[in-house]
C-alpha cells in the first residue's frame, strides 16, 4: 500500500479514512520533530499532509523523492515552497471554504476585544487592581456604526462583512479585484483603493494572501495614514504587517490599538509586544473550532485519496497544471 505520513496529531476519524486506502504514519503524540528529525519521519512517503507550521522547501522534498502531493492543513499554504513543488511535478492542496464562517467568528471576537479594551480588562481585573467604577475607566471605541475596512474580499472577507452589516458597520474593501456590483450591493460594501481605505476606516481588518507582493503591505507610511482611534486587525498572515513599525505604532498612540492572531517569523513573536497594554495577542487559532479543525483535516484527507487512491483531480489544487 502507498505510505501517507501525516506530520501533526489529526482526529481518529481522519485517520481511519486515510487507512482503508493506505500505509499510514501519523504523529498522534505532536511531537514538535527537529528539522533532521522531520525529514527522516517523511522517508518513503507519496503522500504527506502536512500542518501550516511545516517549512515545505527543496530539503524537505529531497527528504521523500517518491511523494506525489503534498495536502496542506491550513488554507493559506506560504510555508509551502509552491514553485519547488510545481517543478518536480508534486501537487499542492490546501483546505479553503470549511473555515470561512468560523475565522469570520474570531474576526468580530479579535475586533471587538481590541476596541472595547476585553484583554486589558481582564488583567486589570485579575492583578487585584479593580477597586471601583468611574466614569472614565477603560474607555475604548465603538463598533457599532464604525467604518469598517477589509483589506481583501474573498470568502472569509465576505463573511465578516455580513456580521459587520448586523453592527451596522459603514463597509468599505480594498482588493486587487474588485467584486461584483451585486456582491456589493447586498453586503453594502463600497471598493476604495488602498489610501482612502487607510484614513477612512476606524477599524482596519486584513484578510489577504501572504506573497512577495503583500510583504509588509501594512509598514511605517499605512500605519501614519490610519486614524489616530483606529484599530487594525491582522488574522490572515504573519508578514502582512511590519511588526516592528506597528509597534512602534502602539507604543506612541498613534493608532489606538490592535488585535492579532498571526506574526513575522511565528511561532515565535516580538517580546515588545508582550509589554503594550493596547494590542490583543492569540496564538493563530482563527479557525480553531473543533467542528472546523475536523473539517479541515478530513478535507486534507480527501485530497489524498483523490489523488493516490481514485487517480482524481484533488478537490483544492493550489498549482495545476
Amino acid at each position: 500500500m502507498k505510505k501517507i505520513i501525516i506530520t501533526r496529531e489529526v482526529f481518529d476519524e481522519t485517520i481511519e479514512c486515510l487507512e482503508a486506502h493506505f500505509d499510514v504514519v501519523s504523529n498522534q503524540e505532536d511531537r514538535l520533530f527537529r528539522r533532521d528529525e522531520l525529514l527522516s519521519f517523511i522517508s518513503g512517503a507519496e503522500g504527506i499532509q502536512t500542518s501550516g507550521g511545516d517549512k515545505v522547501n527543496d530539503e524537505f522534498l529531497d527528504a521523500a523523492p517518491q511523494v506525489k502531493i503534498i495536502a496542506n492543513t491550513a488554507v493559506g499554504f506560504n510555508n509551502i515552497d509552491v514553485d519547488a513543488c510545481s517543478q518536480r511535478g508534486i501537487i499542492v492542496t490546501n483546505t479553503p471554504g470549511v473555515l470561512d464562517e468560523c475565522v469570520a467568528d474570531y474576526a468580530m471576537g479579535l475586533m471587538i476585544s481590541a476596541c472595547r479594551r476585553i484583554g486589558e480588562a481582564e488583567r486589570f481585573l485579575r492583578s487585584g487592581q479593580w477597586k471601583t467604577i468611574y466614569l472614565k475607566q477603560m474607555l475604548g471605541v465603538d463598533v457599532h456604526g464604525a467604518t469598517l475596512g477589509l483589506v481583501g474580499f474573498g470568502r472569509i472577507g465576505q463573511a465578516i462583512a455580513r456580521r459587520a452589516n448586523g453592527f451596522g458597520m459603514r463597509i468599505v474593501y480594498h482588493t486587487r479585484s474588485r467584486v461584483s456590483e451585486d456582491i456589493e450591493k447586498d453586503l453594502n460594501a463600497t471598493y476604495v483603493d488602498k489610501s482612502h481605505l487607510l484614513q477612512e476606516s476606524d477599524v482596519v481588518l486584513l484578510i489577504l494572501p501572504y506573497s512577495k507582493e503583500t510583504h509588509h503591505f501594512i509598514g511605517e507610511r499605512e500605519l501614519a495614514q490610519m486614524k489616530r482611534r483606529s484599530v487594525l486587525v491582522n488574522i490572515a498572515r504573519g508578514g502582512i504587517v511590519d511588526d516592528k513599525a506597528l509597534i512602534a505604532a502602539l507604543k506612541s498612540n498613534s493608532i489606538f490599538a490592535a488585535g492579532l492572531d498571526v506574526y513575522e517569523g511565528e511561532p515565535a513573536l516580538s517580546a515588545k509586544f508582550l509589554e503594550l497594554d493596547n494590542v490583543v495577542l492569540s496564538p493563530h487559532i482563527g479557525s480553531a473550532s473543533e467542528s472546523t479543525r475536523r473539517a479541515m483535516a478530513m478535507t486534507a484527507a480527501k485530497n489524498l485519496i483523490a489523488v493516490l487512491a481514485n487517480g482524481q483531480a484533488p478537490l483544492n489544487w493550489v498549482n495545476p497544471r
